[in-house]
């Protein structure tokens, strides 16, 4: 990180620098490296010690801190720890916007590719689902298959006469066969 820092009716002295390097260690290890330059204005009006720090991160996100009191030691920490909960709402935002964009991925895996959403101007919408397999059995094999598999529908290939034929679950309880 590139640090700038400008003294106003004060010389910056080494121990004053240090001061600021040091503190301004600990919000580097805080935003990993994503700090680009800290500009820093230390500025001294009779008894009052007034520091300004503004960091710019990557993002082009600017964080500023600004405090004042009767020492460069007191006055030094009060603005960092300004920029340190606001670096750490940044970074907590970017973990967010990581997460979120792993989440999406993950759903992306997870859903089958052959959902589609098909639009329709008025009615409702229709929800294209994924293929299912449409093996030759006969009508008493596919009612034993819909008991056993607990679903509400069943696409098979009748044996008798080599037609798509479809066996459903009624609202009473009973297999409903619709065949062409």
């Amino acid at each position: 990180m590139r640090l700038d820092i400008t003294g106003r009716h004060v010389t910056v002295t080494a121990p004053l620098r240090d001061l600021i390097t040091k503190r301004l260690g600990t919000l580097e290890r805080v935003l990993n490296d994503a700090a680009i330059s800290a500009l820093v204005t230390v500025t001294k009006e009779k008894y009052r010690h007034k520091v300004e720090i503004a960091i710019h991160t990557r993002g082009d996100h600017m964080l500023s801190g600004t405090a004042e009191a009767t020492s460069w030691h007191l006055a030094v920490p009060q603005a960092v720890l300004k920029i340190e909960q606001q670096a750490k709402k940044l970074k907590g935002k970017w973990g967010a916007r990581r997460r979120q964009a792993a989440k999406v991925v993950r759903d992306r895996k997870v859903a089958p590719a052959a959902d589609e959403t098909l639009p329709t101007p008025d009615g409702p919408r229709i929800v294209r689902a994924t293929r299912y397999a449409v093996k030759p059995m006969s009508i008493e094999d596919a009612a034993i298959r819909m008991d056993q598999a607990n679903d509400d529908f069943l696409v098979f290939r009748d044996s008798d006469d080599d037609a798509v034929a479809i066996l459903y679950r009624r609202k009473d309880g009973n297999l409903g066969l619709i065949q062409p």
